[in-house]
């Protein structure tokens, strides 16, 4: 009985993860809120559960631009597949100051803020930055991917070092570094994702390692979840990015901004005033 209700729990939190990662709303903040309402146990198992989990919405990154991520893809031109490389290049760059930062940092996020008070100051604060922002754009200078450069990769990279903060949102910081830089909606959205993709499979990686040098390999029963919530991740995801994609070519993240700052207020007045 108590595995049912943890795969009710895990297909839940694999719906959540998939539609919020690539939000700019904080997945890792909307799986701890719902993990402060609702525990799958025991809390060890969470924290790697709520990182691991985030391996789907890479794989549905990679299932949606295998092409574009692809640099042997016989199709391409030499030109194309020396985009692709260079691609690649910008987005290991990007990752960069948030791979050292993060790794340095791991334990003191867990254990210091991966509270729902940062939570809830991280959702307002950032939902405000993003209407200021909207309501006072940056001339756009970047409308193709290919026009991103180094340097426009390690300045996004820099602003995806605040999404170690929970709350923050992964995405909402590496969106709002890219709009800062002069990206378009579009560009600075689809940057987001790939910039992703090495970040998130490091911190998935980490955190299984550490967890089977501290607990022990997990269970068949842990196995399962991981797998079930990794798959549901993946599926929700591929809906989500098409989603997100076709939203920001006519509108912008102001709608998101007042989500954040609702959904922060609701946290503070849920568990720390009624």
């Amino acid at each position: 009985m108590s595995f049912i209700i943890d795969l009710i729990k895990t297909i839940i939190l694999g719906i959540v993860q998939g539609i919020t990662e690539w939000l700019p709303v904080s997945s890792t903040g909307h799986l701890i809120l719902f993990d402060s309402l609702w525990p799958l146990t025991p809390p060890e198992f969470f924290n790697v559960f709520k990182v691991v989990i985030q391996f789907g919405s890479i794989l549905a990154v990679l299932f949606l631009y295998f092409k574009k991520l692809n640099p042997f893809d016989p199709s391409k031109s030499n030109k194309q597949k020396k985009d692709t490389f260079s691609l690649w290049g910008k987005v290991i760059v990007g990752v960069i100051p948030a791979g050292i930062i993060g790794l340095l940092l791991d334990d003191i996020i867990d254990g210091y803020l991966s509270a729902n008070f940062v939570i809830a100051i991280t959702l307002i604060a950032y939902g405000i930055i993003f209407i200021i922002v909207e309501k006072n754009p940056k001339p756009v200078t970047i409308n193709k991917l290919e026009q991103v450069d180094y340097l426009t990769s390690l300045k996004i990279g820099f602003f995806q070092c605040l999404a170690l903060i929970p709350g923050t949102s992964r995405s909402g910081a590496t969106i709002l570094g890219g709009l800062h830089c002069g990206c378009s909606r579009y560009v600075a959205s689809e940057f987001s994702f790939f910039i992703a993709i090495p970040v998130m499979a490091g911190a998935s990686l980490l955190k299984i390692v550490k967890y089977i040098m501290g607990f022990g390999f997990f269970s068949f029963s842990q196995l399962v979840l991981l797998i079930i919530g990794t798959f549901i991740s993946f599926i929700v995801s591929i809906f989500a990015i098409r989603t997100l994609l076709n939203y920001v070519r006519k509108h912008n993240f102001t709608v998101f901004g007042y989500y954040r700052i609702a959904l922060g207020i609701f946290v503070l007045l849920f568990f720390y005033i009624l």
